[in-house]
């Protein structure tokens, strides 16, 4: 089973394990002279296990071959838990790769993973051969202590057969077409239970994370002070109303108890694979775990529908990230390979079509071969639509995400009376858990 942890689970890293990591930064590493020949072993530690953690391996090989001193130690099945309180308990990687963007401001501002301007600036690394988007979630307050390692961007994918059998032909483009589908796409038992279901639209199923669905409304996280900004932008009033007409179309029992009969994300169980759920949210590395489990599946992919047709055509965008731990104990040869993995785009365009993630420079975006996959070309149209955003960095990691996911879930179920009044309250607990954090 694939140890990507899912994104729509808003409890990305524990507070425990970020503060552990997040203690005061050592003495400023000296960087070498320029031209000086970088030796020795490199430590790696990833989260990606199984066919993943074997794409990983091949371009691993490749730096070594190219870079015959530099010796990389590699440590797969890491999740960004394990690799925070390494470094808390200063034994920690010299490479860190994450799949969380979120954690960011945290590990800038912190000074756990350490920043790379002097490498950028005596290597003379242009950043803009970087997307926009990616060069702005790899740094805080005008600190770069990461890389884009690959991105990601989210889409829909939609069941062709099960379109065809409810006489749908392409896919919903607004929400009001997408709660349309879904009643059309839902079949039940005898019983009434649910058979198949057209959207799942509860917040913590799979992808369904509210930073994943905020770019269909146009929804801002945080206000220009850095304060939460849910309670005064009327997109989150507008995105959760939808969603919960259709979670009580449904009824919400009766989803939660469809949800648990459902299998694990990234197994060949996956509900949209095994035709359960007819639409779903996900990401452009869908794409190979659907080639590798489920082969003969007939399905497309879109954008996610908006609430507004003029912003059709972007999404979420994130992706994983890479940087060397503040006690990192070869950081010149941890440079060497990060340099490598998020600037070489040979390297890039071999990753991204092994893992079948968004490259991030500008030359392997355009790479001829990536985009003759029509399906992967949808994803890099998101990536690159001027109506795709990311969630904002901010000191306190992804505290302010998962506070409102928690509100989100009492909503969903029907805790929340007063949506207005629990909106207000939720921005009070957000900034007071930003306060905490930060």
């Amino acid at each position: 089973m694939n140890k990507r942890l899912p994104r729509a689970l808003f409890a990305l890293v524990s507070t425990a394990a970020l503060a552990a990591a997040c203690t005061p930064a050592p003495k400023e590493t000296k960087i070498a002279d320029p031209g000086t020949e970088v030796a020795g072993t490199v430590e790696l530690w990833h989260f990606f296990t199984e066919r993943e953690a074997a794409a990983i391996d091949q371009v691993v090989k490749d730096f070594e071959a190219d870079h015959p001193k530099i010796k990389v130690t590699i440590k797969a099945g890491q999740d960004d838990s394990k690799v925070t309180q390494a470094i808390g308990a200063g034994n920690g990687p010299d490479v860190g790769l994450s799949y969380s963007t979120d954690i960011v401001g945290k590990f800038c501002s912190s000074g756990a993973w350490i920043d790379l301007k002097q490498y950028l600036d005596r290597d003379k690394v242009d950043l803009n051969q970087l997307n926009a988007t990616t060069r702005s979630y790899t740094e805080y307050q005008g600190k770069r202590c990461a890389m884009p390692f690959l991105a990601d961007a989210y889409g829909m994918f939609y069941n062709k057969d099960l379109f065809a059998k409810a006489g749908l032909s392409g896919p919903p483009k607004t929400l009001d077409e997408l709660t349309a589908y879904a009643k059309k796409l839902t079949v039940k038992n005898a019983d009434g239970s649910l058979k198949t279901v057209g959207f799942l639209p509860l917040y913590d199923f799979y992808e369904n994370a509210a930073s994943h669905l905020a770019p269909a409304v146009g929804a801002k996280w945080l206000t220009d002070d850095g304060k939460s900004a849910v309670g005064a932008d009327p997109a989150w009033k507008t995105l959760m109303t939808w969603q919960k007409d259709l979670v009580d179309w449904y009824g919400y029992e009766n989803l939660t108890k469809f949800r648990a009969s459902l299998g694990d994300e990234y197994s060949a169980d996956n509900a949209f694979q095994k035709g359960q759920v007819a639409i779903n949210i996900d990401a452009e590395y869908r794409l190979a775990f659907v080639k590798d489990q489920t082969p003969d599946l007939k399905y497309g992919v879109a954008p996610i529908p908006t609430s507004d047709p003029a912003r059709y055509g972007g999404g979420y965008v994130t992706g994983n990230i890479v940087g060397i731990s503040k006690n990192a104990k070869n950081p010149e040869a941890a440079w060497e390979l990060i340099k490598y993995l998020t600037t070489n785009d040979k390297a890039i365009i071999k990753l991204s079509g092994l893992l079948k993630n968004i490259p991030t420079t500008t030359a392997s975006i355009a790479d001829p071969g990536l985009n003759a996959d029509a399906d992967f070309k949808t994803f890099i149209d998101i990536f690159n639509n001027p109506n795709s955003s990311t969630t904002p960095p901010s000191a306190s990691g992804p505290a302010y995400q998962e506070t409102f996911g928690q509100f989100l879930n009492s909503y969903q179920a029907g805790k929340v009376k007063n949506l207005d009044a629990g909106l207000a309250d939720a921005d009070k607990q957000i900034n007071s858990v930003m306060t905490l954090g930060g």
